[in-house]
């Protein structure tokens, strides 16, 4: 499976415990009894780190949303932002763009017609951040 498609299923799978507010391991075994489903490493591997640091990335996610609310943002666009920042944040082999671009098409796939370019804004203020440059942050 390719790395874009591993994160598509990582995006099911969180945008699922959102819905549902169940684990991720409880939601790969349900899908892989009733669908025959088997999650790819690097989709469980993302899935579990979002669920791992939720409060922590929410907290980022946070600073950036500049004239937003969490309760604000769409479940299909937190998601992708959470699986988005957990990559900047703690996968260090994946360059950021790399995971800017594919948060991008998942919220185009997925998304709002908004999405995709609000999500890019959001990332690029956490890269900045993260590379310790000047970010514009919610007052």
């Amino acid at each position: 499976m390719k790395r874009r498609e591993a994160r598509e299923q990582a995006f099911i799978l969180a945008f699922e415990q959102t819905i549902n507010n169940e684990s991720i391991q409880h939601i790969i075994d349900a899908a892989g009894m009733s669908r025959d489903l088997i999650a790819d490493d690097f989709a469980e591997k993302l899935a579990m780190g979002v669920e791992e640091h939720r409060e922590e990335l929410d907290e980022i996610i946070s600073r950036y949303i500049r004239g937003w609310t969490m309760n604000r943002i769409s479940k299909t666009a937190l998601t992708i932002l959470r699986m988005a920042v957990y990559e900047i944040r703690f996968e260090k082999d994946i360059p950021n763009q790399v995971s800017v671009n594919e948060a991008v098409e998942l919220a185009k796939k997925y998304g709002a017609a908004e999405d995709a370019s609000f999500i890019n804004g959001v990332l690029a203020s956490v890269i900045r951040a993260e590379n310790g440059e000047e970010a514009h942050e919610q007052p």
